[in-house]
C-alpha cells in the first residue's frame, strides 16, 4: 500500500544575521507568523552566527530607590498612582550598595544593574548614583542603570562616571504605550534613548509582554526597537508579572509560545543583540525556558528578586544551566 505524502513548502530564508534597521511591520508580522519549528530554525541559526549558543549572561538587579514614583504605568507596584502596599524607601547609601555588587559578583553575576524608581533623577542624587557606578566599575564588573528620563547633560554626566549600560524599555507598541501610561509619552521614552546614544553609553532597551496587547503590538514593539538608529545593545523581553493594586493585576495570562515567538523575533530581527529572558521566569517552567534559550536569549537576571518582583534563585538556574549543557558567559 502507498502512502502520498504532501509536499513540504519550500520556505525562502531572508539575508538571516545581516545587521538591519529598516524593518517593515509586515516582514515583523510574518515572522511572528512563521510555524513554531521554522521560526526556531531561523533564530537560532541567527543566535549561532553571533554567539555561543551554550553562553548565557549573567545580571544581578537591585532596587536602590523603591517606590513613590510619580509615573503611573499600569504594570508597576513603585507607582504613587497604584495601591500596591509597597512601601517607598530613600536612595540606598553607596556602601550598602556596593556590599550588594560584591555579594553579586561572588555567584556569578558579571553586571550588575541598579534601578530608581524616579520619573527623572535629581542632579544631586545623580552624583550619588555615579559614585555606585564607579563603585561597581573598581570591581571588575560592568554597570547598568535604570533611573527615568535623562536629559543630555544627565547621560553624558553618567557616560563620565564609567556607566556601560543604560536602560530604558518602550514597553510595548506606540498604539498600545498610552493604555498602559499616561504621564509621559513614547516619544519622551526614545528621546531618553537618543540622549544616551548620543552620549556614547550601550542602550538596554526592551518591553513587556502579556499586558493584554493584541498580537500586532508585540509586533509594532519589535519593529519600533529593530529600526532604532542602533539595534540596543541589550534587549531584555519581559512577561508580565500581575501585581495587586495595579491596573493589570487580573489581565488574562499570556500564552507562553507567543512568549517564546517574541524571543525568536527579537533575536532575528537585532542579530548582535543580548536578548535577556527577563521578568516572569519564576512563572516559567524549566521546559519554557529552555525553549526561550533556543530561541536565542543569552542573558538572565541572576538572584531571587527583580526589584520588587520575585525571580528564581541562584541555585535553580545553575541546575538549569548543568542539565541543559550551558554557561554562564565569562566577565
Amino acid at each position: 500500500m502507498s502512502v502520498t505524502v504532501e509536499a513540504r513548502p519550500v520556505v525562502k530564508l531572508p539575508q538571516l544575521g545581516a545587521m538591519r534597521h529598516d524593518w517593515s511591520r509586515d516582514e515583523v508580522r510574518g515572522l511572528f507568523a512563521l510555524p513554531l519549528p521554522e521560526l526556531m530554525f531561523q533564530a537560532q541559526t541567527v543566535h549561532r552566527m553571533h554567539f555561543d549558543p551554550r553562553e548565557v549572561q549573567v545580571s544581578t538587579l537591585l532596587s536602590i530607590k523603591t517606590g513613590g514614583c510619580p509615573e503611573d504605568c499600569g504594570y508597576c507596584s513603585q507607582s504613587a498612582h497604584h495601591d500596591s502596599g509597597l512601601q517607598a524607601s530613600k536612595l540606598m547609601e553607596v556602601e550598602k550598595v556596593l556590599a550588594e555588587a560584591r555579594a553579586a559578583k561572588s555567584t556569578g553575576a558579571t553586571r550588575f544593574c541598579m534601578g530608581a524608581a524616579w520619573r527623572s533623577p535629581k542632579d544631586r542624587d545623580l552624583e550619588t548614583v555615579c559614585a555606585m557606578i564607579e563603585g561597581v566599575k573598581a570591581l571588575g564588573m560592568e554597570s547598568c542603570v535604570t533611573l527615568g528620563m535623562l536629559s543630555p547633560a544627565q547621560a553624558i554626566r553618567l557616560k563620565r562616571s564609567g556607566l556601560d549600560y543604560y536602560n530604558h524599555n518602550l514597553d510595548t507598541s506606540p498604539e498600545y504605550y498610552e493604555k498602559v501610561i499616561t504621564t509621559r509619552t513614547f516619544g519622551d521614552r526614545l528621546d531618553t534613548l537618543a540622549n544616551v546614544r548620543d552620549a556614547g553609553i550601550n542602550v538596554c532597551a526592551g518591553g513587556i509582554v502579556g499586558m493584554g496587547e493584541e498580537a500586532e503590538d508585540r509586533v509594532g514593539m519589535i519593529t519600533a526597537l529593530a529600526t532604532l538608529p542602533e539595534h540596543p545593545q541589550s534587549v531584555p523581553i519581559n512577561m508580565l508579572v500581575p501585581i495587586e493594586g495595579t491596573p493589570l493585576k487580573n489581565v488574562k495570562k499570556l500564552d507562553h509560545f507567543d512568549f517564546i515567538r517574541t524571543i525568536a523575533v527579537a533575536r532575528i530581527t537585532m542579530p548582535q543583540s543580548m536578548v535577556r529572558l527577563s521578568a516572569g521566569r519564576e512563572k516559567m517552567s524549566d521546559e519554557v525556558q529552555a525553549m526561550c534559550f533556543m530561541a536565542g536569549a543569552n542573558s538572565i537576571f541572576y538572584g531571587s528578586k527583580l526589584l520588587t518582583t520575585s525571580n528564581p534563585d541562584e541555585d535553580q538556574d545553575m541546575a538549569l544551566f548543568a542539565r541543559l549543557g550551558m554557561v554562564p558567559m565569562p566577565g
